[in-house]
């Protein structure tokens, strides 16, 4: 019986190493992807273009002081109306947000418009008329949005805004005649108001990290400037426009964000 025990404790002893190596090895242990958290904190750039109306409460004024028949000061000839142009431009600028309390954004940005977006303002009533031209402006301003979701934000915007327009030459608004009648160009500031919708490339489907498109709407209001006929030297207001342009844009960018991703979520094993 010893014998028995014995043998048989031999065999195991020597069948023992050929087992374990014939046991597979164990797979090696390997670091799951990170993950990032992707934040909205950064600078970013963009591009895009859209359209724009400008309309504008407008005076014509023909001062009939020192006519026979009419007093110092009196108005021969003064026409109110409101007048207007459309057209397209492009758009470029950039800015910096910062992400906080979660879902909220601000930030600030600064941007610059270009175009062509014209119309026609009168002088001395339906008589004459010329083209008037906003050919740039731009804007500095704050906005403040809330993600609806971790890639999409919704915002509104505010702030300072300048613009430039062009001068006009009248001509006869039955036949088309060119006239002595001009306005000088002119630059004028003001204030806008606005608001958008800005999401990631990816919700659509698109594997484009960083990349990202703003539809944003704005409206500015620019302060009232007389413009006199510069057909006379010195220009003198003897026939003059007074012009309060509002500014209604709509527009579509392509932002480029530099930081889009974030700090990494800790690793796991």
């Amino acid at each position: 019986m010893k014998k028995l025990v014995l043998a048989l404790a031999a065999v195991a002893a020597l069948s023992a190493p050929a087992l374990a190596a014939d046991m597979a090895a164990k797979a090696p242990m390997r670091a799951a992807p990170v993950a990032y958290a992707p934040s909205w904190t950064g600078f970013y750039l963009f591009g895009g273009g859209g359209y724009g109306l400008w309309e504008a409460d407008t005076t014509t004024v023909a001062p009939a002081g020192g006519f026979v028949g009419f007093p110092a000061g009196a108005c021969f000839l003064c026409v109110e109306q409101r007048q207007g142009g459309k057209g397209w431009f492009g758009t470029v600028g950039g800015g910096f947000d910062w992400q906080f309390g979660g879902s909220w954004v601000a930030g600030i940005f600064g941007d610059g418009q270009f175009g062509d977006i014209r119309g026609t303002i009168q002088d001395q009533g339906p008589f004459f008329a010329g083209q008037e031209k906003l050919r740039t402006s731009w804007a500095a301003g704050v906005r403040l949005g809330y993600l609806v979701a971790p890639n999409v934000l919704s915002y509104i915007n505010g702030g300072y805004s300048g613009s430039d327009w062009s001068g006009t030459n009248m001509v006869t608004t039955f036949l088309g005649t060119p006239t002595t009648f001009s306005t000088p160009s002119f630059h004028r500031n003001g204030w806008f108001l606005g608001g958008g919708v800005e999401n990631s490339l990816n919700f659509f489907g698109w594997n484009a990290p960083g990349w990202f498109m703003k539809t944003e709407y704005r409206l500015a209001q620019y302060d009232r400037i007389v413009l006199p006929d510069t057909s006379v030297t010195p220009p003198v207001a003897f026939s003059s426009i007074t012009f309060k342009p509002i500014v209604q844009t709509i527009s579509t960018s392509l932002v480029y964000r530099f930081n889009w991703g974030g700090a990494p979520i800790a690793a796991r094993y």
